[in-house]
Protein backbone atom coordinates (compact mmCIF):
# COMPACT_ATOMS: atom_id res chain seq x y z
CA UNK A 1 0.00 0.00 0.00
CA UNK A 2 1.14 3.58 -0.44
CA UNK A 3 2.64 5.51 2.17
CA UNK A 4 1.60 9.53 0.43
CA UNK A 5 4.06 12.08 2.10
CA UNK A 6 3.80 16.27 2.09
CA UNK A 7 5.98 18.81 4.00
CA UNK A 8 7.69 22.04 3.34
CA UNK A 9 10.91 23.81 4.62
CA UNK A 10 11.39 27.49 4.68
CA UNK A 11 14.72 29.33 4.76
CA UNK A 12 15.52 33.46 4.33
CA UNK A 13 18.63 33.91 2.68
CA UNK A 14 19.94 37.23 1.61
CA UNK A 15 20.16 37.18 -2.04
CA UNK A 16 17.74 37.80 -5.30
CA UNK A 17 15.25 35.58 -6.48
CA UNK A 18 16.33 35.39 -9.92
CA UNK A 19 19.84 34.58 -8.65
CA UNK A 20 18.75 31.63 -6.22
CA UNK A 21 16.18 30.33 -8.91
CA UNK A 22 19.23 29.99 -10.85
CA UNK A 23 21.36 28.27 -8.64
CA UNK A 24 18.38 25.64 -7.72
CA UNK A 25 17.16 24.74 -11.48
CA UNK A 26 19.80 24.85 -13.81
CA UNK A 27 20.98 21.26 -13.05
CA UNK A 28 24.62 22.44 -14.11
CA UNK A 29 24.44 24.80 -11.50
CA UNK A 30 22.98 22.57 -9.13
CA UNK A 31 25.37 19.80 -8.85
CA UNK A 32 27.75 22.42 -7.92
CA UNK A 33 26.84 22.84 -4.56
CA UNK A 34 23.91 19.57 -3.38
CA UNK A 35 25.45 17.28 -1.81
CA UNK A 36 22.58 15.49 -2.12
CA UNK A 37 23.25 15.18 -6.26
CA UNK A 38 25.32 13.50 -7.68
CA UNK A 39 24.64 14.13 -11.75
CA UNK A 40 21.93 16.12 -13.14
CA UNK A 41 21.52 16.95 -16.97
CA UNK A 42 19.35 18.39 -19.51
CA UNK A 43 17.74 15.23 -21.61
CA UNK A 44 18.08 17.00 -25.16
CA UNK A 45 17.55 20.61 -25.65
CA UNK A 46 19.37 22.68 -22.71
CA UNK A 47 16.34 24.77 -21.59
CA UNK A 48 14.96 25.75 -18.57
CA UNK A 49 11.23 25.64 -19.47
CA UNK A 50 7.83 23.53 -18.40
CA UNK A 51 8.01 20.42 -19.70
CA UNK A 52 11.99 20.12 -20.36
CA UNK A 53 13.49 17.02 -19.11
CA UNK A 54 16.62 16.52 -16.64
CA UNK A 55 18.22 13.30 -15.57
CA UNK A 56 19.18 13.66 -11.95
CA UNK A 57 21.22 10.78 -9.96
CA UNK A 58 21.34 10.92 -6.27
CA UNK A 59 24.58 10.05 -4.10
CA UNK A 60 25.03 6.78 -3.02
CA UNK A 61 23.86 7.34 0.54
CA UNK A 62 20.91 8.08 -0.69
CA UNK A 63 20.82 4.47 -2.50
CA UNK A 64 22.72 5.93 -5.75
CA UNK A 65 19.08 6.14 -7.47
CA UNK A 66 18.62 7.65 -11.05
CA UNK A 67 15.71 9.51 -12.22
CA UNK A 68 14.07 11.52 -15.17
CA UNK A 69 12.45 14.64 -14.07
CA UNK A 70 9.64 17.29 -15.83
CA UNK A 71 9.99 20.77 -15.07
CA UNK A 72 6.69 21.79 -14.99
CA UNK A 73 5.03 25.15 -13.10
CA UNK A 74 8.37 27.19 -14.28
CA UNK A 75 7.30 31.09 -13.70
CA UNK A 76 10.79 33.21 -13.30
CA UNK A 77 12.41 34.34 -10.95
CA UNK A 78 9.47 33.25 -8.51
CA UNK A 79 8.82 29.51 -8.87
CA UNK A 80 9.45 26.48 -10.40
CA UNK A 81 9.86 22.42 -9.80
CA UNK A 82 9.97 19.49 -11.06
CA UNK A 83 8.10 15.92 -10.93
CA UNK A 84 9.54 12.69 -11.71
CA UNK A 85 8.35 10.96 -14.84
CA UNK A 86 8.20 7.68 -13.72
CA UNK A 87 8.57 5.56 -10.32
CA UNK A 88 12.27 5.14 -9.17
CA UNK A 89 13.35 2.63 -6.10
CA UNK A 90 10.42 2.78 -3.13
CA UNK A 91 9.30 5.68 -4.44
CA UNK A 92 6.00 5.85 -6.79
CA UNK A 93 5.78 9.99 -7.30
CA UNK A 94 8.07 12.88 -6.25
CA UNK A 95 7.92 16.19 -7.03
CA UNK A 96 9.94 19.15 -5.46
CA UNK A 97 8.59 22.92 -6.34
CA UNK A 98 10.79 25.80 -5.34
CA UNK A 99 8.71 28.77 -4.08
CA UNK A 100 11.25 32.43 -4.32
CA UNK A 101 9.24 35.65 -2.45
CA UNK A 102 11.01 38.53 -2.43
CA UNK A 103 11.17 40.23 1.15
CA UNK A 104 13.13 43.23 2.82
CA UNK A 105 16.92 41.98 3.29
CA UNK A 106 16.56 38.95 0.99
CA UNK A 107 14.40 36.44 -0.41
CA UNK A 108 12.01 33.56 1.23
CA UNK A 109 12.76 30.45 0.04
CA UNK A 110 10.28 27.83 0.45
CA UNK A 111 10.90 23.91 -0.63
CA UNK A 112 7.57 21.39 -0.90
CA UNK A 113 8.35 18.11 -1.29
CA UNK A 114 5.67 15.69 -2.10
CA UNK A 115 6.14 11.73 -2.21
CA UNK A 116 4.43 8.57 -2.63
CA UNK A 117 6.48 5.72 -0.92
CA UNK A 118 5.61 2.36 -2.36
CA UNK A 119 6.30 -0.13 0.82
CA UNK A 120 5.02 0.71 4.25
CA UNK A 121 7.85 -1.12 5.80
CA UNK A 122 10.34 1.43 4.56
CA UNK A 123 8.10 4.47 4.65
CA UNK A 124 9.60 6.00 8.11
CA UNK A 125 13.29 5.25 6.80
CA UNK A 126 12.76 7.00 3.37
CA UNK A 127 10.28 9.66 5.22
CA UNK A 128 13.74 10.38 7.25
CA UNK A 129 16.06 10.60 4.03
CA UNK A 130 13.76 12.98 2.10
CA UNK A 131 13.44 15.50 5.04
CA UNK A 132 16.97 14.92 6.01
CA UNK A 133 17.59 16.10 2.39
CA UNK A 134 15.43 18.66 1.89
CA UNK A 135 16.71 21.02 4.50
CA UNK A 136 20.44 19.93 3.69
CA UNK A 137 19.78 21.07 0.32
CA UNK A 138 18.72 24.46 1.90
CA UNK A 139 21.32 24.83 4.30
CA UNK A 140 23.58 24.20 1.29
CA UNK A 141 21.77 26.86 -0.98
CA UNK A 142 22.73 29.40 2.00
CA UNK A 143 26.01 28.36 2.28
CA UNK A 144 26.65 28.98 -1.62
CA UNK A 145 25.12 32.52 -1.62
CA UNK A 146 26.95 33.13 1.64
CA UNK A 147 29.87 31.50 0.01
CA UNK A 148 29.65 33.59 -3.09
CA UNK A 149 28.82 36.80 -1.00
CA UNK A 150 32.29 36.60 1.54
CA UNK A 151 34.73 35.74 -1.65
CA UNK A 152 32.95 38.92 -3.08
CA UNK A 153 33.52 40.84 0.22
CA UNK A 154 37.18 39.55 0.36
CA UNK A 155 37.96 40.19 -3.64
CA UNK A 156 36.25 43.94 -2.28
CA UNK A 157 38.58 44.06 0.43
CA UNK A 158 41.62 42.99 -1.14
CA UNK A 159 41.38 45.51 -3.74
CA UNK A 160 40.95 48.08 -1.12
CA UNK A 161 44.08 47.52 0.26
CA UNK A 162 46.14 47.13 -3.01
CA UNK A 163 44.90 50.63 -3.42
CA UNK A 164 45.75 51.99 -0.72
CA UNK A 165 49.00 50.53 -1.10
CA UNK A 166 49.63 51.86 -4.29
CA UNK A 167 48.70 55.43 -2.80
CA UNK A 168 50.94 55.10 0.06
CA UNK A 169 53.32 53.66 -2.10
CA UNK A 170 52.90 57.03 -5.02
CA UNK A 171 53.17 59.24 -1.80
CA UNK A 172 56.12 57.93 -0.40
CA UNK A 173 57.53 58.18 -4.04
CA UNK A 174 56.79 61.77 -4.51
CA UNK A 175 58.20 62.71 -0.87
CA UNK A 176 61.38 61.56 -1.70
CA UNK A 177 61.28 63.60 -5.00
CA UNK A 178 60.02 66.95 -3.92
CA UNK A 179 62.26 67.79 -0.53
CA UNK A 180 61.48 70.64 1.33
CA UNK A 181 64.33 72.54 1.91
CA UNK A 182 65.94 73.06 5.83
CA UNK A 183 65.12 75.73 7.50
CA UNK A 184 68.10 78.09 8.51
Amino acid sequence: MAQPLSFKDTIVIRSRPDVLFRLVLDPKRRTRWDPNIRLANYVGEEKLASGTLVNIKLERRLLGLSYTAKYGQIQAPFRGGWEAVKPFGPIEKYTQSWVFKNIPGGTEVTLSTNATIRYNFIGKQIEAQLRNMSGQTLIELQRAVDQQGAQLMEDTAKQFQDKMRAEKAAAKKQGKTKKPKAAK
